[in-house]
Parts: structure tokens; sequence; C-alpha cells
């Protein structure tokens, strides 16, 4: 099945057609600027643009840094606070003109590493955190997802967790790799005595110098960094949009056109 997969940031929205039994891009996925504001209109737009760049899009999914739920975004992350209310499911579907399925974007993350990268055939808890300019999170128990988990937002010692230990931390306030390290396990110890997890998935940017603090890191469970890189919400947004959100459960059949 091959599924348009959309992954909206705070300053670059990009895609690409998935082939969703391999969870490649078929194609060099094509990325454009998120634009400014950040508007439900101008990235419905934006994302229109971007789609009309591949033929034959039959369905699209989308992911978008806010909570979702029931199509409607209810937070807004890096983008216009016009989203928070906003039926993204309705706007995004008229402006591409195909059914489509909106979803966090660390969720799609998530789904992507469950059923390709590092998560994969991982039975029991699994948490996944996006390290970035904030801090994402998706958890999955025995491989089916609970969505909308907003773990960046814990409080830790009086400051939200992001504010303490995202990747854009460490780059602005120059910390050093032992300093930030020891932020990060904090966050993880915290989780996992709250969750039990039985493996942590680390993704973002940072996931691509796993040696540089996976070595530094002071928790009980495992750690491994994201396999699929920059593609994954791309990747799990098309899952999502093809019945994906139970990956250990292939019977699902996607939704009805």
């Amino acid at each position: 099945m091959i599924v348009l997969g959309i992954d909206v940031g705070g300053s670059g929205i990009k895609g690409a057609p998935v082939d969703l039994g391999a969870g490649q891009l078929v194609v060099e996925r094509h990325k454009i600027l998120t634009p400014r504001p950040a508007t439900p209109a101008a990235v419905a737009a934006a994302v229109a643009e971007l789609a009309s760049r591949f033929d034959g899009v039959g369905r699209a999914g989308i992911a978008v840094p806010a909570v979702v739920t029931h199509g409607v975004t209810r937070t807004a992350a890096n983008i216009d606070p016009a989203w928070i209310g906003c039926d993204a499911g309705g706007l995004l579907g008229q402006a591409l003109g195909c059914p489509v399925t909106v979803l966090n974007d660390a969720d799609a993350a998530g789904l992507a590493e469950m059923r390709y990268g590092a998560g994969r055939d991982r039975r029991g808890t699994v948490v996944l955190l996006t390290l970035g300019t904030g801090i994402g999170s998706a958890v999955f128990v025995d491989g089916v997802l609970v969505p909308n988990t907003e773990f960046g937002h814990l409080d830790i010692r009086g400051r939200k967790a992001e504010h303490r230990a995202a990747a854009q931390v460490r780059k602005n306030a120059k910390l050093s790799w032992p300093t930030w390290s020891a932020r990060l396990s904090e966050i993880l110890v915290v989780l996992e005595d709250l969750l039990w997890p039985d493996l942590f998935v680390l993704g973002g940017g940072v996931s691509r110098k796993p040696e540089k603090f996976l070595p530094l890191l002071t928790c009980r469970t495992p750690v491994v960094p994201a396999a699929l890189g920059n593609d994954a919400g791309i990747v799990g947004a098309a899952l999502a949009a093809a019945g994906g959100l139970a990956p250990f459960a292939p019977d699902v059949p996607p939704p009805m056109a």
C-alpha cells in the first residue's frame, strides 16, 4: 500500500508517498517552509501545495505538533494558537481532496519506530521521546499506541522537562554532554518510576550521535536510539492513515474512504 505521509513542523513541512510494506519513502521527500503565521488556513494551503508534488494521492496521514482527538487539535506547539479547537481533519481533508488522518507528531514517529525501527516486535511498555526544540512523547503497550501523552510537560524540580533537557536547550545553554545527559537521565528516571517501561527509544536529531550521550545515561531501563531519523514522522503519519495504530494487530482493516 502506498500512502502519502506529511509531517508539519514549526519551521518546515515535509512529506512523501510511503511504501507501507517496506516502511520506506517511495521517492525523495519534499520540504517547504512552514508559513508565518502558521494559521490553520495557511498551513492547509501549504500542505495542499506539498501534496500536489506527488501524483495519485488517495489517502494521506498528517502529523502535527499538537494533541489531536477525533481529528480536532487541542493544543498548539510551535504553530498558531488558532489551531486550538480546530477541526484539522476536516480542514486538511478538504484542502487535499482526499481522506486524511491527523495525529500528534511524536505519536507518528513512535508508530514508525514500533513497526519498522527500534521498537519493532517489542512487547511490553515502550516509551519514545523525541528530543528537539521541545520533548515529544509516545507510549506503546504491546505495540498499541496510548495517544497524546505530553511527558515533555512533566514538572522536574519546578520546571518543565523540555525546558531542562530538550536538545535545543543543550545547544542554547552550551551544556556539556555529561551535564545534559544528567538532566535527561533525571527525566527518564521519573518516567520509569511512573510507567516501569521495558524500553526507551530516543529520537530527534540528537539520536544520530548516540555515542555522545547514551553511555552517560543513568537509568535502569534499556535505552536505544531511534532508527528512522527524520523520516519517522512521515512514515508514521502514512501508517496511521492506513489504519496502523495497532502494529501487532495486522488484521485491523484500514479506515473506510
